[in-house]
């Protein structure tokens, strides 16, 4: 085909199918036909699209045509190229496949969660960091300029100490990482920054965005449900679609391999648990003994970080410099101890209830969440009450301070006297004991202790155990892998409710830094083993959010509960010399923006209207929870409708099938019955035929013999196999008469 002696509407028809068969090559893989054929069609197109493709570019007018399929196949490699960045980009990816092929779904879920939360903690900590540090940094006030902002004169002595240091204290308590270090000025800087105004937004901003993250990942996680029958065929469906046939990499075949091995045992694993049939009265008793001493543990736990949390007040109050390393981090050891032991208390109690796998994992959560969350309100409560005492000690001063003033003003001197005025170094300036850096103080030491407890529990219990288990293995006594004490287990529940329980005092508290959990990824790819469970708590990773969001709500609310009825500390932090925190809200819009808009704010922050529209926010989110229920019994319903319908297409055809099968085995015995009844009267006639021939036969033979004097009878002979063509007779005899020699 030539294509500059085509006409406009052939050049047409020949775009059309160049584009058809561009389609066709994209959609290929799709298709139900067999493989030889996909690569037969797939060779075509690509030739023909090869060879009219650029010929459809020459001539006059046709320019515009080529440059439109050159500028596809750029955007088309583009895009493929970028796919391919975004995919690189990800941090653990392919190691998190990788994990999910050989241990399954549930340690793959532990990894996905712990970088979904490093994710966002990076962005909290990017916020924080360039809105509220770096401002205050360079262009606020330096360090010793200010009394919050030097260390007093008593501690310089001790202030770069390893222990002080260690605790947060000295210089470290002096820095932008605490509260009690930045300034109440409103603006700082030439660019004239609001300091206290960004403080408090990015607080509240970084508690909305983690309530709006975690929401928006439940709903994509529930949308990515499917909503197919997942019950039907389960092993069927595994063995028949499971394998990706366009996987040409030996590695990646051997880890779709090991994915499809996992995902045959968590079927086998399923079917066998719910055909478990136990004495019912037996397993309630245990399960009933097991939650009274899952109760028992989380009472003692709370009581004991409540005595410690009393005892390290005490020792506040002698003075922490009398006391050892111990008795000075009490509490952050204990909470951390009860972190570490108490799960496996509850997995060892766990083995009475006799539960379904899932049902099992997400019981284990829920225990070892109320132990983290009565453990961190525990806390907290305790720090109220050491509050409490702060804000009393700071009454003391203030009065101290009135006093201190005092006698720094020399009353003889007239007014207009031109002595200089007597100037105080900072550090010699008495000062509050500033309660919103202590407990910054106490969150950021709990947080340190429990990695630190985390490095020592990899090195002593899990990299010290695995180096007994890998060397001494071959000279023991008994299988050390597979017996006792074997590699530990990747406990699943305690490290994600150890993620949650982080994340939650890191909201709590929002000068404490986010902790990386490099040991717990180091320990679970080098020296830990996969949970002898195959199960995860849901299918969507929902169980895990639901308890993210109530332990980020659980936390926000000592923080709330600060700011609208605790007054800040009146020397140190951006809110000093205000009633109430969200003060710098009303001073903002004063000082800030017109008068008219901070009359609507006052009337937008009325109760008498913000009740009213919370109560229709409420309605209107009952209203949309009752339609989408609605809609969910409808798709279930239309469900079963479809399963019920299906089943009975499957009898009908099964019925039909049936029906078919009879009568064609009814016509294949009538055939019979007829075939056998015509070879019966073939062979009567047959029969009739050769007696006829025999009794010429006989007369031949005895004219013949009678002619010979002496010749025996031919013997009879039953035919037991169908007759032979008949072939020439010998001479002298007819043709297919038996021949017999002569005597």
């Amino acid at each position: 085909m030539v294509v500059g002696v085509l006409t406009p509407e052939e050049l047409e028809k020949l775009k059309e199918a160049v584009d058809e068969r561009k389609k066709l090559i994209t959609t290929l893989r799709g298709k139900p036909w067999p493989m030889m054929k996909k690569l037969q069609t797939l060779k075509e197109s690509q030739e023909f699209v090869e060879k009219y493709e650029g010929a459809l570019g020459r001539g006059r007018g046709r320019k515009l045509y080529a440059y439109k399929v050159m500028m596809q196949k750029k955007w088309m490699k583009f895009l493929r190229d970028f796919e391919n960045f975004k995919t690189a980009c990800i941090p653990w990816e392919m190691k998190i496949k990788d994990i999910e092929s050989h241990f399954g779904s549930s340690v793959a879920s532990y990894f996905i969660f712990l970088r979904w939360m490093y994710g966002i903690n990076m962005i909290l900590f990017g916020l924080t960091f360039g809105l509220v540090m770096v401002p205050e940094a360079l262009m606020g006030r330096p360090y010793g300029s200010i009394p919050r902002k030097t260390v007093p004169r008593a501690d310089e002595t001790s202030a770069m100490d390893f222990a002080i240091l260690w605790d947060f204290g000295g210089f470290a308590k002096y820095s932008v990482l605490f509260y009690g270090y930045y300034n109440n000025q409103r603006t700082v800087g030439w660019l004239k920054f609001r300091m206290p105004l960004s403080y408090f937004l990015i607080g509240v901003g970084t508690v909305a965005y983690s309530y709006m993250v975690v929401i928006r990942k439940m709903a994509r996680n529930a949308n990515e449900q499917g909503g197919g029958d997942d019950t039907s065929f389960n092993f069927s469906w595994k063995m028949f679609t499971s394998w990706d046939y366009l996987i040409g990499n030996p590695e990646t075949a051997d880890n779709k391999f090991a994915s499809i091995t996992t995902s045959f045992k968590e079927a086998i694993v399923e079917e066998q648990e719910n055909r478990k049939d136990d004495n019912i009265h037996l397993t309630r008793f245990l399960r009933v003994l097991a939650n009274f001493l899952v109760l028992c543990c989380l009472a003692g736990s709370g009581y004991l970080i409540f005595f410690v949390v009393r005892r390290s007040q005490k020792f506040a109050l002698a003075g922490l410099e009398n006391y050892g390393w111990w008795e000075r981090n009490e509490v952050n050891m204990v909470m951390s101890l009860l972190g570490m032991f108490c799960p496996m208390l509850f997995d060892v109690i766990s083995s009475l209830e006799n539960y379904h796998p899932r049902i099992a994992l997400q019981w284990q959560l829920g225990r070892i969440f109320a132990l983290f969350l009565g453990n961190l309100y525990t806390f907290i409560i305790a720090l109220m009450d050491e509050i409490n005492l702060k804000r009393k000690e700071e009454e003391v001063i203030i009065a101290n301070m009135t006093l201190w003033q005092a006698s720094l003003y020399n009353g003889t001197l007239g007014e207009n006297n031109t002595t200089p005025v007597i100037t105080v170094d900072p550090a010699d300036v008495p000062r509050g004991p500033c309660w919103e850096t202590m407990v910054g103080q106490e969150f950021v030491r709990l947080i340190i202790s429990d990695t630190m407890t985390t490095y020592v529990t990899l090195l002593i219990g899990d990299f010290l155990r695995a180096f007994i288990v890998r060397f001494l293995n071959y000279c023991w006594c008994w299988d050390l892998e597979y017996g006792f004490p074997s590699y530990s287990e990747f406990d699943v529940s305690g490290n994600v409710l150890g993620l949650i329980f982080n994340q939650g005092m890191i909201c709590d508290e929002r000068a404490a830094p986010a902790r990386l959990h490099v040991p717990a990824v180091l320990g679970s790819h080098v020296l830990q083993r996969p949970p002898g469970a195959v199960f995860k708590a849901s299918g969507s990773n929902n169980f895990y959010m639901a308890m993210l969001l109530v332990i980020l709500f659980l936390s926000t609310l000592p923080a709330i509960y600060t700011i609208v009825s605790i007054p800040p500390s009146f020397d140190c932090g951006p809110f000093s010399g205000k009633s109430r925190m969200f003060d710098v809200i009303q001073e903002t819009l004063e000082n800030d923006f017109p008068a008219w808009f901070g009359m609507v704010f006052s009337y937008v922050s009325n109760p008498g209207l913000v009740l009213p529209f919370l109560l229709l926010m409420i309605l209107a989110i009952y209203y949309l929870h009752s339609i989408s229920k609605t809609y969910k019994q409808s798709n279930l319903d239309l469900k079963k409708k479809l399963q019920t319908q299906n089943e009975e297409n499957k009898k009908k055809n099964k019925r039909a099938a049936l029906k078919a099968a009879t009568e064609l085995e009814e016509a294949r015995n009538t055939l019979q019955e007829q075939q056998s009844q015509s070879n019966n009267n073939a062979s009567n006639r047959g029969d009739r035929r050769l007696n006829d021939s025999n009794g010429t036969t006989n007369q031949i033979e005895n004219g013949h013999t009678a002619k010979n004097h002496c010749r025996p009878p031919y013997p009879h002979r039953c035919m037991d196999r169908p007759s032979v063509p008949r072939g020439p007779g010998m001479p002298g005899y007819l043709p297919g008469l038996p021949h017999r020699p002569a005597p």
